[in-house]
């Protein structure tokens, strides 16, 4: 019990750290950010609320200024269900990734946050 209070207490810690230092969300203009906004919504990020390397890739998406649908795995059973059955594993973040009528599962913030950039930064 006292393991999982400190959990959800340092969640929350983290969670308030970053949004006190969020990154300022890229400038495009009016018709580069629709194309993005296009692009992006082929993405759904797969995440609990709390975890650390979620925050990490959520201020990504901020500062490359990317609305990409979040799922939250840990109180949604079906996100959580369909990341199990679909993505072969209950780990997030997850990024789901549609595109030319096939889908990829991409696990790990680091990669994750590596697709982003090359795909979104330029």
């Amino acid at each position: 019990m006292f393991v999982k209070a400190l959990r959800v207490l340092a969640g929350q810690l983290v969670i308030f750290i970053s949004f006190i230092t969020r990154p300022r969300p890229m400038q495009r203009t009016p018709e580069a950010q629709a194309e993005v906004d296009r692009a992006a919504a082929d993405l759904a990020l797969y995440q609990f609320r709390g975890c650390p390397f979620c925050v990490k890739t959520r201020r990504t998406l901020r500062r490359l200024n990317l609305p990409v649908e979040l799922r939250d795995a840990a109180n949604n059973a079906e996100h959580r269900q369909t990341l199990a059955t679909e993505g072969g594993k209950i780990q997030v973040p997850c990024l789901r990734i549609d595109e030319a009528g096939q889908t990829r599962w991409l696990y790990e913030s680091s990669a994750i946050n590596a697709y982003l950039e090359e795909r979104f930064a330029a």
